[in-house]
């Protein structure tokens, strides 16, 4: 009976363990992601590098929206950055329609080698963002191309880099942020 017991409650347990990190695989994927700047996922950063070569990188900017009534572009294609250089990019998002939306912006880099090295200081995909009907928001990205791209092995040929975003509808009641509102826009 004490065998029965232990392999029926070994079963239980395992089953809860299992189950719970079937939950927690994605969240622990994208940290793992972003931390590393695995599979093209652009790394986080808090202060810009000290260094700034002379060679440049150009960052093309590609936008994408899912299942949403919105417009939303780049205000400019590219930009030709130098490598550890801090880079600002900015883009418009317009709700075409009558109701607001709730929304996330996510991203990717190309080539994926250079994922770890593009990283971001300032970025609207960080936050699930409200737009009003009707409204026109502006948002910021500020991004630099870590030195170390120029020396690594893998990624030491890249010059050109695209930063891809894609906004997909968040699920009600998922805290939105309050960008910067583009000029004439409503508040």
């Amino acid at each position: 009976m004490k065998g029965r017991n232990f392999i029926a409650i070994a079963c239980v347990l395992t089953v809860m363990a299992m189950t719970g990190a079937a939950f927690a695989a994605v969240p622990l994927y994208r940290m793992f992601c972003q931390v590393t700047g695995f599979d093209g996922t652009v790394k986080r950063a808090e202060v810009a590098p000290d260094t700034v070569l002379d060679e440049t990188v150009l960052i093309r900017f590609d936008t994408n929206v899912r299942d949403l009534p919105m417009t939303f572009r780049a205000e400019q294609v590219s930009q030709r950055v130098r490598i550890g250089e801090t880079g600002i990019a900015f883009f418009d998002v317009t709700n075409t329609s009558d109701q607001p939306i709730q929304a996330r912006a996510v991203y990717n880099v190309v080539p994926e080698r250079a994922g770890p090295y593009f990283q971001k200081l300032q970025c609207f995909c960080f936050d699930a963002q409200t737009i009003q009907p009707g409204q026109t928001m502006k948002f910021p990205v500020q991004y630099f191309v870590a030195p170390e791209i120029a020396t690594d092995r893998e990624s030491r040929g890249v010059r050109e880099i695209t930063l891809s975003y894609t906004f997909y509808p968040t699920k009600d009641g998922e805290d939105a942020a309050n960008p910067v509102p583009a000029t004439g826009a409503p508040a």
